[in-house]
């Protein structure tokens, strides 16, 4: 299947003293929602802030937009979350609104305000519009990004671990506003977010990235990653038969689970082993052991 790129990445490296980040080619695809997926220190929050423009010290080419060069046209069309104090600590919510007002040509300050209210963020008393970033609470903090965010007319959204202190409820809306996001844009805006633990946010994953150690080592639509890796489940006593061609297994008294590429299907012939659909998560897993075992 042909993607159409909305960034483009080439021979892109980053290194640390212990570590680097090696990307020699990647197409985010336009128009979907891109998960990041690796384990904490795999090199996805310094991916996703050399995209955003915040780390500059890298070798490699990207292209955005289609060959979009102008970085104040690209800086207005990117949406971008991180951890962390992401505004002035002392600002409360109505400096915020100030603030990005100015920063930012299309953000709409009555829109932050409404998204502000549907996520539950109190906007008034001591507890709410006064109250300064620094004393929310991390998961009101990520509110309050993702309100301002969400707030402006952009092409993209980059959002690194949007999902991670925010409660179920709460991820829940998220994938919501992720969906919604995309929808309005008619194939013309696309996300591309970074996660430790898919699960949560698999429902509104098009495309995933698997990040192992600072390298790619998966990627492609979800449903044609489903479609070459198998879940197989068996009998304990037989899981020598199999263990060769699994990606990663588990064993217990009463029987193994594991993930084959769909290829090696007829290897399995004559056992009695069932095979089902893997879920994105548990692809991710099976490939980020089998990755690291190679390396």
């Amino acid at each position: 299947m042909y993607i159409t790129p909305v960034i483009s990445v080439s021979n892109l490296r980053k290194k640390f003293k212990s570590f680097e980040l090696n990307i020699p080619l990647l197409n985010i695809p336009k128009g979907f929602a891109t998960a990041l997926i690796g384990e904490n220190g795999a090199g996805k929050s310094t991916f996703i802030n050399i995209l955003a423009g915040i780390r500059l010290d890298y070798k490699g080419d990207i292209n955005y937009f289609d060959g979009e060069e102008n970085e104040e046209i690209i800086r207005e069309n990117i949406g971008y979350t991180g951890p962390g104090n992401y505004f002035m600590p002392h600002w409360n919510i109505s400096q915020i609104a100030i603030a990005s007002k100015i920063l930012f040509d299309q953000f709409n300050k009555d829109k932050f305000f409404e998204i502000c209210n549907t996520l539950g963020i109190n906007l008034s008393g001591t507890d709410g519009n006064n109250k300064s970033f620094s004393k929310l609470s991390d998961g009101m903090k990520m509110k309050v990004v993702l309100a301002n965010v969400f707030a402006r007319e952009t092409k993209m959204l980059l959002l690194d671990e949007p999902a991670s202190p925010l409660d179920p409820l709460m991820r829940e809306k998220l994938c919501e506003m992720l969906r919604e996001y995309l929808n309005e844009g008619n194939g013309e805006k696309s996300i591309l977010f970074s996660t430790h633990n898919i699960a949560d946010m698999e429902n509104v994953t098009d495309y995933a990235v698997i990040m192992e150690k600072g390298r790619i080592a998966e990627q492609g639509f979800v449903e044609d990653l489903k479609e070459k890796y198998i879940l197989v489940k068996g009998e304990a006593e037989d899981l020598y038969k199999v263990k060769d061609i699994l990606a990663s297994f588990q064993k217990n008294s009463y029987g193994f689970e594991g993930i084959c590429f769909a290829d090696n299907i007829e290897r399995l012939a004559g056992l009695n082993i069932s095979k089902e659909i893997p879920s994105l998560s548990q692809i991710s897993l099976a490939v980020m052991k089998k990755y690291t075992q190679l390396l």
